[in-house]
């Protein structure tokens, strides 16, 4: 697409996306990130310089893309000098009025998945969310998405704080609840693999039947004798147990609705 790239940040969600960004031929002309040995190592991948310093990030690009934490976003916005040129960060919960005082043109480039930096997935089938101050500005970062995604949305900033919000139910607190699975399974000496069909297959069917009408298990039959039998189990783990508990009692009442 011809447009000079910097990427600010190079955790789990800036590598993944600049190294496909970079392999569908984006000009990635410079890394930044804090930690030394991460921008080395995603420079070389990526065949580009690197910087350590905010002052010594590249003036000249055209787009500043920003995949660091939310939390250092306001910081770092504030230690650079844009010269207003489009600033996009990856934020699922940060307003796009944040980067109104760093530039004239900016916008937001959210890719809706969970990363892991070694881990290579399938960019076709991310939706990536998009939002602009500006019409031009909007496009620009459609096209960029487009190059690596076949699923790209103009998405509003409140509109993507609540799909955050539903990304952390849907993939956090799972694999936080998988976690637990394992822990459960490696005690009592089984193995995590013998649960992967049954997450496989929850994981599936809800591509074609609503995830309300997919539940299954003891909580949505109020069967208490199951209940109350697994939570005497969880009797030496009452942070599990209350767990328990409170996902037994939503999983009813969501079925009364």
């Amino acid at each position: 697409m011809g447009k000079k790239i910097v990427l600010i940040g190079a955790g789990n969600l800036g590598t993944r996306v600049s190294l496909e960004l970079h392999n569908h031929g984006a000009d990635i002309i410079q890394v930044y990130n804090r930690n030394v040995i991460s921008a080395l190592t995603l420079s070389k991948l990526i065949g580009c310089s690197y910087v350590t310093q905010t002052e010594m990030i590249n003036p000249n690009a055209d787009i500043y893309l920003i995949a660091i934490s939310d939390v250092a976003i306001s910081k770092l916005l504030n230690e650079i000098n844009f010269n207003n040129k489009l600033v996009a960060h990856t934020a699922g919960s940060i307003s796009i009025e944040e980067l109104k005082n760093c530039s004239t043109n900016y916008g937001v480039f959210y890719p809706l998945q969970t990363f892991s930096k070694y881990r290579d997935i399938d960019f076709s089938q991310v939706p990536f969310c998009i939002e602009a101050n500006t019409p031009e500005n909007e496009q620009i970062l459609v096209d960029l998405a487009s190059v690596i995604s076949n699923d790209v949305r103009i998405i509003s900033s409140e509109q993507r704080k609540q799909l955050h919000l539903a990304a952390v139910f849907a993939c956090n607190f799972t694999n936080h609840l998988y976690s637990i699975a394992a822990e459960i399974v490696k005690q009592n000496d089984l193995p995590f693999d013998i649960l992967i069909p049954l997450i496989s297959e929850t994981a599936s069917k809800i591509k074609n039947i609503p995830p309300i009408e997919a539940q299954t298990g003891p909580a949505i039959r109020n069967d208490k004798n199951i209940i109350e039998e697994h939570m005497k189990m969880l009797d030496l783990n009452p942070r599990l147990g209350k767990i328990y508990k409170l996902l037994s009692e939503s999983i009813y009442e969501y079925q009364k609705k």
